[in-house]
């Protein structure tokens, strides 16, 4: 019994494999090889984009608390001026 035929490939595909000269469990090691592989890839990219968010986020936040501070400096300025008047 073939291992083609036990794990249920279709035979077109088992004789493209065989053609290649690739066995069925050369085939499988391959298979699972490359599902790591890409699994690997993927969770690094996620995980690029994610610091780059961050970094982002990081950024305005920065900038928002920069406004934020410069507007109360010169709420403050105000006051004084105001207060000096009086």
């Amino acid at each position: 019994m073939d291992l083609w035929e036990k794990f249920g490939v279709r035979e077109g595909l088992a004789e493209m494999w065989q053609e290649l000269g690739i066995s069925a469990g050369t085939a499988i090691v391959v298979l699972i090889a490359l599902y790591f592989v890409i699994k690997w890839a993927v969770k690094n990219g996620m995980m690029e984009a994610y610091k780059k968010m961050e970094e982002k986020r990081m950024q305005n936040n920065l900038k928002a608390d920069k406004v934020a501070s410069d507007s109360k400096v010169e709420d403050e300025d105000k006051n004084r001026k105001i207060s000096e008047e009086i």
